[in-house]
């Protein structure tokens, strides 16, 4: 009797649906935990074949001597080590100080055209927060330029920027008289200034776009307390407006930097294969040092320059940002 308990009780352990469950709940748990991660899988392997893997061979190249007559091979080039970013960096030559000069110009070009399209952005979103007839066709007008394909709207810019038959000279000479004879907007000093107005005309709708997203989350009573407490609306700018709209201008402003300062369809269609020296742009600098004088091992090193300095600045920003949240009250 003693023998044929345990044989009773594990007979009814197995029949019972508790018992039955147990096994099969673990693979369920293990299938719905890997089930997020199996959908990432496609996005993982696109994003590491379309950017890690020409990342890490870009790097690789930067240590190789590689010149146009190792492109068919370009594993069969000597080995340069850092001689190519020796070469990026020695600000006395002739490589190094333009590629400064370079720097220097894409610097202020991208703070000139990231402040102008925030500013612009901003005003346009608060302005579009009343209600008014139109307002919804201003709103579609307003984003006609983030929408336009980038190469049709610079080729649409570089004919209104010719010299003998272009509007912008037709308008500023011809209408206004604002000046004395006819300028030459894509070469000479003055292509800076016409490539800052493309680059704030194609990228305020953006900005415009996201701080107006972001004003959708602040409350309109704290408006109206504030209009009965008598403030004015540059008081209700200052006091509730910008720092409610902190964490998404904290994120634009970076998204807009890393863009302007990447940006080589701009000036490349707007310029050609060779920007004015007043827009030599980083981006279309290393094109010309890579694609033009088929100098490729030292285009390679300036990319890997290019992105630990905004590896730098995103990493400086970050910490910045969340510094100024823990401390917020």
């Amino acid at each position: 009797m003693t023998a044929t308990a345990p044989t009773a009780d594990a007979a009814v352990r197995k029949s019972s649906p508790g018992a039955a469950r147990g096994p099969r709940r673990r693979p369920g748990r293990i299938r719905r935990a890997g089930l997020p991660y199996l959908l990432l899988l496609p996005a993982l392997l696109l994003e590491l074949l379309v950017h890690l893997v020409p990342m890490v061979i870009g790097a690789v190249m930067s240590f190789k001597e590689l010149t146009q007559f190792h492109i068919r091979d370009w594993g069969t080039a000597p080995w340069a080590g850092l001689d190519n970013y020796a070469v990026s960096v020695d600000f006395d030559a002739p490589v190094g100080k333009a590629l400064l000069h370079s720097f220097f110009v894409t610097t202020a070009f991208t703070l000139l055209s990231v402040g102008l399209c925030w500013l612009i952005g901003t005003a346009a979103a608060v302005f579009m927060q009343d209600t008014f007839r139109g307002r919804g066709l201003l709103r579609a007008l307003f984003l006609v330029p983030y929408a336009l394909p980038v190469y049709a709207a610079v080729i649409t810019w570089v004919f209104m920027f010719q010299h003998d038959n272009g509007l912008v000279n037709h308008v500023l000479h011809d209408q206004l008289g604002l000046t004395d004879k006819p300028s030459f907007w894509l070469i000479g000093d003055n292509s800076f200034l016409a490539l800052l107005t493309v680059s704030v005309w194609k990228g305020w709708p953006f900005a415009f776009l996201i701080v107006m997203a972001g004003l959708q989350n602040i409350p309109r009573e704290l408006y109206e307390a504030a209009a009965l407490d008598g403030a004015g609306m540059l008081q209700q700018i200052r006091r509730i407006t910008l720092p409610s709209l902190r964490p998404v201008n904290q994120v634009l402003v970076l998204v807009l930097f890393l863009w302007t300062f990447n940006d080589f369809n701009t000036p490349y269609v707007l310029f050609g294969r060779s920007a004015p020296e007043a827009a030599d742009l980083i981006s279309v600098h290393i094109y010309q040092a890579s694609f033009v004088t088929w100098n490729f091992g030292t285009g390679s090193a300036m990319s890997v320059l290019l992105l630990l300095f905004l590896l730098v600045v995103t990493g400086v920003h970050l910490a910045l940002t969340s510094r100024g949240r823990r401390t917020a009250p």
